[in-house]
């Protein structure tokens, strides 16, 4: 068991960002998972004050993408066809930013979990918007694991980010193609938006074996993922040793979330929690955007506080069905393996 209970970061300018009719990404999302955290004891919640300076996001995005974002921020727009701006996001998102910056220097402070809640989320979003060719930003405004992972870079501590939305991390994969010091380890379902993230996409020349990219078939299940986090994740995770680990935590894919198509339950987040646990953690929200909200955020925490009563208690993950999952693990291990001798 950890030495306290995780705390959430928390700042209500993020619900100023507002579509002005129904968008699956709106301010309740946050709002869903303040209250199924805290009716399940996770309470402790910090609340941060201020924002990030424009200055601070040009060290992760173009300024020509920025300035394009402060331009359309000062009315409703739409950066894309999925993608809104109002005249609140410009602040909601150097708010967010600020989050996801100020839980990484906690993280690494206290060695525990701190979990921003931020949005508009960030992802999605490459050094100039749209990334690896992506349609859109999928909902993205500035990346914000990406700044949290540049300051930690920046006090010289060894960074590992872990993705587990459904939609592969195409943003924070393009920022950090060419840089070694980060490795990028994204879950995320095959053939759906962003249409990035294949076992190939492995890093720029400088940074091979460096990005290691999971995508399973639709209707994987909690045996599957568990048991490419076994197989894969955890070996990593014991080979770098990192000073933080800094999670892309989207919970869309949780069964019926409602843009995807996975299968997961509780059982997975609290496995990621349990198995975490030890480590500096630093969540930030990424996607979710109806049940998986409500189920898997306390779950993740509860994993990461119980770990050991989790790891005692799971079923036995070694043995799985699907063969797709097999191969897709086998595959990656035979590719990084070449560059990391880890397997």
């Amino acid at each position: 068991m950890v030495s306290i209970m995780p705390k959430i970061l928390y700042n209500p300018e993020v619900l100023g960002h507002k579509p002005k009719s129904y968008h699956v990404e709106n301010p309740e999302r946050v709002l869903t998972i303040l209250n199924s955290l805290k009716s399940n004891g996770f309470d402790d919640i910090v609340l941060i004050e201020g924002k990030s300076t424009i200055n601070e996001i040009l060290e992760i995005h173009s300024r020509d993408y920025v300035y394009s974002i402060i331009n359309l921020s000062k009315s409703f727009n739409y950066y894309d066809g999925d993608t809104y701006l109002c005249d609140r996001t410009l602040d909601a998102a150097l708010t967010a930013f600020k989050l996801a910056k100020e839980a990484v220097k906690l993280a690494l402070k206290d060695r525990d979990l701190y979990f921003a809640l931020t949005r508009p989320p960030g992802h999605h979003a490459g050094i100039s918007g749209r990334a690896l060719g992506a349609m859109s930003n999928g909902f993205c405004i500035f990346n914000n694991i990406a700044g949290a992972a540049r300051l930690a870079k920046n006090y010289m501590k060894k960074v590992i980010i872990i993705d587990f939305d459904v939609h592969h991390g195409n943003g924070t994969q393009e920022i950090f193609w060419n840089d070694n010091r980060v490795i990028h380890i994204d879950f995320h379902q095959r053939g759906i938006y962003p249409g990035t993230g294949d076992i190939l996409d492995i890093g720029g020349e400088e940074a091979k074996g460096t990005k290691i990219n999971l995508p399973f078939p639709a209707h994987s299940t909690d045996a599957d993922y568990i048991f490419a986090w076994n197989e894969i994740v955890e070996p990593i995770l014991n080979y770098f040793s990192p000073d933080t680990v800094l999670v892309s935590a989207g919970f869309d894919a949780f069964i019926n979330d409602g843009l995807a198509s996975m299968d997961l339950t509780e059982t997975f987040y609290r496995f990621v929690g349990a198995k975490l646990s030890g480590y500096s953690v630093t969540a930030v929200l990424e996607g979710g955007y109806s049940i998986g909200l409500k189920y898997a955020p306390p779950a993740f925490l509860d994993g990461y506080v119980d770990a050991k009563d989790v790891l005692d208690n799971l079923e036995d993950y070694t043995v799985i069905n699907s063969n797709e999952v097999k191969s897709m693990v086998k595959n990656v291990k035979k590719i990084i393996g070449e560059y990391l001798d880890i397997f």
